[in-house]
């Protein structure tokens, strides 16, 4: 996670590095003709990416600096709204958008003070007047504001009292079969499922958890002949309980695994773990961060009459891993 206020970046992206800020009021002037847009990007899936590559394209013609801006809290959680499971916490979120080639990523505290600005204050005071806004990318169905009293329409007529450009590109799809656009709402449907491999043409990659390497319950080696590796969630979207083909980045390398989501029936102790069997490895990772990518889902959670059973029933969900992970 980061902390503080106005931080130089973490992340290289295509340009160098990314500046992250967190702190508005910490401009003091305005940066050059900024081209900028605006958002959640939840996941950061590629109809977000979609928007900064244009956004990145128009600051390259008119020599300029490529902003986006998000929010911190999500708006639903800050209003009182317990919000939706968010796809990408903050550190993945900054992270994806550092990759995607962008020049400056502000965070906005969102605050209930913040939702009480009306849209022409947030596009005046804040847009034009702080951040030097020249150009402005955003969705078709783009509101904000008191009440989301904007919209694009009212974008554009400012945009003609205050000359700047506003500039509204089509809805992405996953792929060219897709007949719906990408929503951060179908991903998460999709993850809940269990379905993690079709979200892989909205993200643009794997869908990933991450967390810390903890003492689990000391079993997987000594009992069942596969040592895991027990992880304290760290995201807020836990795909459908089940057995997983995952691949595992760690300290070391990234290697290819077998992930374990539920309770574990056949030990009947009730305790809900995340578990990941890495093949071929051999590390010590307690303490560490782990990030798994969710490949693809084997199966369910199934109560085995006893261990050897279940063991049985692991081999075989490895060697299917290993068929789809080559």
């Amino acid at each position: 996670m980061f902390f503080g206020f106005v931080k130089p970046i973490i992340s290289k992206n295509a340009k160098g590095i990314m500046e992250l800020i967190e702190d508005i009021d910490s401009l003091k002037t305005p940066p050059d003709a900024g081209v900028i847009t605006i958002g959640n990007f939840d996941g950061v899936h590629k109809g977000h990416q979609a928007l900064f590559h244009r956004v990145i394209e128009l600051a390259e013609q008119h020599n300029a600096t490529a902003m986006a801006i998000t929010f911190d809290p999500h708006p639903l959680k800050a209003l009182g709204n317990n919000g939706p499971p968010l796809i990408t916490r903050k550190d993945q979120k900054t992270e994806l958008i550092a990759a995607a080639g962008m020049d400056t990523l502000i965070y906005i505290p969102f605050t209930r003070a913040f939702a009480a600005i009306s849209a022409h204050d947030f596009v005046k005071n804040i847009l034009l007047d702080r951040l030097g806004m020249k150009i402005i990318v955003v969705g078709p169905d783009y509101t904000f504001g008191k009440n989301r009293e904007g919209d694009v329409a009212f974008l554009k007529k400012m945009g003609e009292q205050y000359r700047f450009e506003v500039v509204i590109p089509d809805w992405i799809k996953g792929s060219d079969s897709d007949t719906n656009r990408i929503s951060s709402t179908r991903i998460r449907e999709l993850v809940m499922e269990g379905r993690v491999d079709e979200t892989h043409p909205f993200l643009g990659r794997h869908y990933q958890i991450r967390g810390k390497v903890v003492k689990g319950r000391e079993r997987g080696g000594s009992q069942l002949g596969f040592p895991t590796a027990n992880i304290k969630l760290h995201d807020e979207l836990c795909p459908k309980m089940g057995v997983y083909a995952v691949t595992v980045e760690t300290t070391t390398g990234t290697f290819n695994g077998v992930a374990n989501i539920g309770y574990s029936p056949t030990f009947d102790d009730h305790i809900f773990t995340i578990e990941v069997h890495i093949l071929d490895f051999c590390h010590d990772l307690y303490g560490t961060r782990i990030r798994v990518n969710m490949v693809k889902r084997l199966r369910d959670e199934i109560k085995f009459p006893d261990i050897e059973a279940l063991s049985a029933q692991i081999r075989t969900d490895i060697e299917n891993a290993r068929k789809i992970l080559a």
